[in-house]
């Protein structure tokens, strides 16, 4: 399966035309506020002496924190814009980063047989996929895990749109960040209400662990606060 023509070209249209720096995205925060408070939900549960897996790595900026905790790190993303902002921001060679479609099960199964079983970390990617392709990136996470890894999931609820929303109606009118996701014809989609859990069973996974949490963005509010999307965290893995 591959993805469609308009969802690459968006991706990598932003990406060509972004400087590759941290926090220049909307959603690339600081890892001390994603990352490192996500791992909170997956470590009781991982094998940290297994690999790890940035699934829609982006510019890298979680993946090089994620190599602080296992080793190695690998960030894979469908542009390959993104691949080479990741690759020249990692100066120091934390973690390695490829190109991957993750709506083929071949280029899956590439990497897997590279790394072998490995923890994944999956980052508000659902909700960005078209529906269609949203089993086979479930049928990648659990390939990538095999019988051993763990994958954290962490997708938006319903109501974060109503957050963006709320920010882009400030005064003065959306940001430049949001703009830029307007422009480049990214669209945030929508994970209905058990869509995550359901998918990842079909793929053969147990989800373990589950709850609520907030996905932090690299925006602020006027009053300097962090904007933040109310989100649900998985865990899934073969017990």
């Amino acid at each position: 399966m591959t993805v469609s023509d308009r969802y690459r070209t968006a991706w990598e249209g932003f990406w060509e035309e972004s400087s590759g720096e941290q926090g220049e995205p909307f959603w690339d925060a600081d890892p001390a506020l994603t990352a490192r408070r996500d791992l909170e939900h997956l470590t009781p549960y991982a094998d940290p002496s297994l690999p790890v897996a940035d699934l829609g790595c982006g510019n890298g900026t979680q993946t090089r924190f994620l190599a602080t905790r296992f080793t190695p790190a690998v960030g894979v993303d469908l542009s390959a814009a993104a691949v080479a902002h990741a690759r020249r921001t990692d100066a120091g060679g934390a973690a390695t980063y490829e190109q991957l479609n993750l709506a083929d099960p071949k280029e899956t199964a590439a990497l897997h047989e590279r790394l072998g079983d490995a923890n994944v970390y999956m980052r508000a990617v659902l909700h960005q996929s078209d529906p269609e392709d949203r089993p086979a990136v479930a049928a990648s996470v659990a390939q990538l895990v095999g019988a051993r890894g763990r994958a954290l999931v962490l997708e938006p609820t319903g109501q974060a749109k109503e957050v963006i929303a709320a920010v882009a109606a400030r005064p003065g009118g959306p940001s430049l960040k949001l703009r830029r996701v307007k422009e480049h014809d990214l669209r945030p989609g929508e994970v209905a209400e058990g869509e995550v859990a359901a998918l990842l069973r079909a793929a053969g996974l147990t989800v373990l662990g589950a709850g609520t949490t907030a996905l932090a963005m690299s925006e602020t509010r006027s009053d300097g606060s962090t904007v933040e999307l109310p989100a649900r965290w998985f865990v899934a893995g073969r017990p």
